[in-house]
């Protein structure tokens, strides 16, 4: 099959991934295989070939596929498959499997499992025509989605999820938003679907617009660090702060913003700071969500309640929308497609 492989970790500009024919997998026990129809593009991916993780383990080796939030049709049942049937349309998303036995897994937080094989950093993953997953994680995709509209709910869509289920949101609370894009998009409508009102801090004009023309109440300049910090210290206090911009300073000024007793939830890497007691704020980290919580997801995409911003390459343009999301070019999500 071809597939976009990583041999060694390098900076995109040094071409790190290579266009090749490698091998098809073969699925084993409790196992489909994929013929991959779409896979998002991460800023995860592009951390992972970069190298920024190689002190984490990851990727656990090489040569690997990377690419973890995958749309495709089953060709092919591994031994004793029950619940599964050739040709039909599934997801993978970044939690390939999980050991079932721990007090995570048993508890509907399976991401947090110490065993946990994550797709495209552990194991083989969607840059490619052809991918394995576990019969238990994988999740039907419903009719009326297109294959490159659904791959980003695996992942921006689950970890959004979890986010936005974690900010104690309803109808008539505030919540303000810093950092945008792939998962960012994803944030706002999930908070306004729960009846928030949410203001947008982000850097980059196309963002600003995408939030404006999903609903945001209000959006804030980051480009500027003095106008930001005018900005805020105009603005109401907010009942939640959710960060997906790995920013120590945005973090600092996430909490700055939240009400005494508000929750900020954390999906990137910063340093929270000071954190006066006497607020009584909740600081909470996120990574991605439970596996209900990807049906629930799938069942909000079907009836049309969130959507997906996304544009679509070949597969062997991968480097070309890595390159974008690197440099801040894309809105939304971009999406190879083999």
């Amino acid at each position: 099959m071809k597939a976009m492989i990583l041999e060694k970790t390098a900076p995109l500009e040094a071409h790190p991934l290579r266009w090749a024919d490698i091998p098809a997998p073969s699925p084993g026990p409790g196992e489909v295989l994929i013929q991959v129809a779409a896979c998002g593009v991460c800023r995860s991916n592009l951390h992972m070939i970069e190298g920024d993780w190689s002190s984490k383990g990851i990727p656990a080796k090489l040569p690997i596929v990377p690419g973890h939030e995958v749309v495709g049709r089953i060709t092919r049942l591994g031994p004793g498959v029950q619940n599964l049937s050739v040709g039909a349309r599934v997801g993978v998303q970044p939690l390939w499997s999980c050991c079932e036995r721990c007090e995570y897994c048993l508890t509907g937080r399976e991401q947090l499992c110490a065993q946990k094989q994550v797709t495209g950093e552990t194991v083989d993953g969607g840059y490619a025509e052809l991918m394995v997953a576990k019969e238990r994680h994988v999740y039907p995709v419903p009719d009326g989605i297109s294959d490159a509209e659904a791959a980003p709910l695996f992942c921006p869509g689950i970890t959004a999820f979890g986010a936005v289920s974690k900010a104690r949101l309803a109808p008539g609370k505030r919540m303000a938003l810093f950092g945008f894009g792939g998962v960012g998009h994803m944030v706002q409508q999930l908070a306004q679907l729960a009846g928030a009102e949410v203001t947008v801090v982000a850097r980059s004009p196309l963002h600003l617009a995408l939030a404006k023309k999903l609903g945001a109440s209000a959006t804030v300049d980051a480009s500027s660090s003095a106008h930001l910090e005018e900005e805020l210290t105009k603005m109401d206090r907010v009942d939640a702060a959710v960060l997906f911009a790995p920013s120590t300073p945005m973090l600092r000024q996430a909490v700055q913003v939240t009400k005494p007793g508000g929750v900020v939830v954390v999906g990137a890497s910063a340093e929270v700071g000071e954190l006066p007691f006497g607020d009584a704020k909740t600081v909470v980290g996120t990574l991605l969500g439970s596996r209900q919580q990807m049906h629930e997801l799938l069942r909000l995409a079907e009836e049309g309640r969130i959507e997906a911003v996304v544009e679509s390459l070949p597969l062997e343009r991968v480097e070309d929308a890595l390159a974008r999301l690197k440099h801040g070019d894309l809105a939304a999500r971009a999406v190879v497609m083999p």
